[in-house]
C-alpha cells in the first residue's frame, strides 16, 4: 500500500566526508545479464563494462531543508553498473544502476529500504591509519582494501586498466548524475538525479584491494580499473522521478 514511499519521495542532502571508489573492468558480455532491459551498459572501447564499489562516509544526512543537527552520520557502501538510460524526450542519461548497498547502522538500513528500492543492509565496518596508509575492511561483507594517502596524477594506473592515462579512467570515476531503478513488472524507472559542487577526483595508489561480491561472481578477466577519492564536498539528491519506459 506505502510502495510510493519507496520511490524517493523528498529530496535527501547529506556532507560526503569523504568518498572512495573502486572501479572494476569486466567484458561487457558478463555484465549484461545483471542489468534490466530498459537499461544498456556504458562501455570503453565497446569491450568492457565497469562495476564500481563507492565507499562513502556521510555526515548530517537528512531530508533536504532539514536542519544539520537533524542530521545522521553513515557509512555506506554501493555496488554498481555503469549504465545508460533514454527517457521519454529521448535524452540518453549516464547513470548508475545498483546491485547491493551497505550501511553501518540499522537506522540506515531502516530509513533506506522505507525510502529507497536499494535494499540496504548492516555490516561491520572497521578503518585504521597507519602513518599515510588507510586501511577499510569488513568481516561480514568480506572486504579489506589499503590505499596510500595522499594522492596525486603521478600514480600509475592499477596493473592491467584498460585505460591508458587518468583523464580517460575519471569518466568511470563515479558517482554519475543518475541512479536508476526498474520495475520489471510495470515496466517503470525511477530515475534519482544528485547533485553536487566541486566534484574534482583524486587518483588513490591501490596497496591491496579484495571484495569477496566481486569475487563470488566468478567473472573472467575482471580487473581494477581505477581508484579514485574525494573529499568535503555538499551533496544531495532530488526527488525521484518515476517515468515509463518506451
Amino acid at each position: 500500500m506505502l510502495s510510493f514511499l519507496k520511490d524517493h519521495p523528498f529530496a535527501v542532502e547529506a556532507f560526503f566526508e569523504s568518498s572512495l571508489v573502486f572501479t572494476y573492468a569486466i567484458p561487457k558480455e558478463q555484465i549484461q545479464p545483471l542489468i534490466p532491459e530498459c537499461l544498456e551498459l556504458d562501455t570503453f572501447n565497446d569491450k568492457w563494462a565497469f562495476i564500481a564499489i563507492a565507499m562513502v562516509q556521510t555526515k548530517a544526512l537528512r531530508p533536504k531543508g532539514f536542519p544539520k543537527i537533524l542530521g545522521n552520520d553513515f557509512f555506506l557502501i554501493g555496488y554498481r553498473v555503469f549504465v545508460r538510460y533514454t527517457n521519454r524526450a529521448g535524452k540518453r542519461l549516464r547513470g548508475l544502476y545498483i546491485l547491493k548497498s551497505e550501511t553501518d547502522k540499522k537506522k540506515m538500513q531502516l530509513m533506506g529500504n522505507t525510502f529507497t528500492h536499494y535494499n540496504y543492509t548492516t555490516t561491520d565496518i572497521h578503518q585504521k591509519r597507519h602513518d599515510n596508509v588507510l586501511e577499510i575492511n569488513s568481516e561480514k561483507s568480506g572486504f579489506a582494501v589499503r590505499i596510500e594517502d595522499p594522492q596525486g596524477e603521478n600514480i600509475h594506473l592499477p596493473a592491467g586498466s584498460p585505460f591508458t592515462n587518468w583523464k580517460e579512467a575519471r569518466r568511470f570515476a563515479g558517482p554519475l548524475p543518475f541512479t536508476f531503478t526498474c520495475n520489471t513488472a510495470s515496466r517503470k524507472v525511477l530515475i534519482i538525479e544528485g547533485v553536487r559542487e566541486n566534484w574534482t577526483p583524486m587518483p588513490v595508489k591501490v596497496i591491496d584491494c579484495n571484495f569477496s561480491f566481486i569475487q563470488n561472481m566468478k567473472l573472467q578477466h575482471c580487473k581494477l580499473a581505477n581508484a579514485f577519492i574525494i573529499r568535503n564536498i555538499p551533496y544531495h539528491w532530488k526527488k525521484g522521478k518515476v517515468e515509463q519506459w518506451k
